[in-house]
């Protein structure tokens, strides 16, 4: 008697294990699933709503690759299962380098942005020669140039600022030149008071900002 419940205990604990081990190879084949499933569903969105909500999809698939990765210990068939989950990697990775291309493409051109509103008179180049600037409209172009700065000197950012000043210095050079062909006295004098205004209010500018972003890393880095 004592035999024959030995067995049924044996017998017990085999089907108690293979039902377990069944539970969790049926469980860990609907997370692959679901992982697939999430990377071909981003994959059927909309590119602007893509776009807009990308931080979330990316955590989402973070936390379903990891999840589905952890699966593949309870799986019998791991190379299918691995060769599913590759596929649904470069598929996810494909789409995520357009996204990024998109954004990219989209975002406007800072440079040139601030160089258009600095300088409404006229197109700087990469050169940054402002040959188009001569004795008669130099003042102009110092006057644009200061209004607009001082007008949004606030929301500037260092790299703005950084150009601003490349801009400034550049401008400097092409009134160089600008005087041996015949500059107003008159209009010099009037550039060197605007030039004594942007001065001090662009290096505070500088020093506050730099301040401003020093703190903000100290506050992320706590």
């Amino acid at each position: 008697m004592k035999r024959i419940n030995s067995i049924l205990a044996v017998g017990a604990i085999a089907v108690a294990l293979t039902s377990c081990k069944n539970e969790a190879e049926t469980k860990a084949e609907k997370t692959v699933d679901t992982y697939v499933v999430y990377v071909d569903s981003v994959g059927s969105l909309a590119s602007a709503d893509a776009k807009a909500n990308w931080a979330d999809i990316e955590s989402a698939y973070q936390q379903r690759t990891m999840e589905a990765e952890a699966a593949l210990a309870d799986l019998k068939d791991k190379e299918a299962a691995q060769k599913r989950l590759d596929e649904s990697k470069a598929k996810y990775e494909e789409l995520k380098s357009k996204i990024q291309a998109e954004a990219a493409a989209a975002m406007p051109d800072r440079k040139g942005e601030l160089r258009s509103t600095l300088f409404p008179a006229g197109t700087v180049g990469a050169d940054m020669s402002f040959a188009w600037v001569n004795k008669d409209n130099i003042l102009k172009v110092y006057n644009d140039f200061y209004n607009e700065f001082d007008k949004n000197k606030e929301n500037y950012s260092r790299e703005d600022l950084d150009e601003v000043k490349l801009l400034y210095e550049a401008l400097d050079n092409r009134k160089n030149t600008v005087e041996k062909e015949g500059l107003s006295g008159p209009d010099n004098r009037k550039i060197a008071e605007l030039k004594i205004k942007f001065a001090p209010k662009f290096k505070w500018e500088r020093i506050t900002t730099k301040g401003a972003e020093n703190a903000e890393a100290k506050d992320a880095a706590n």
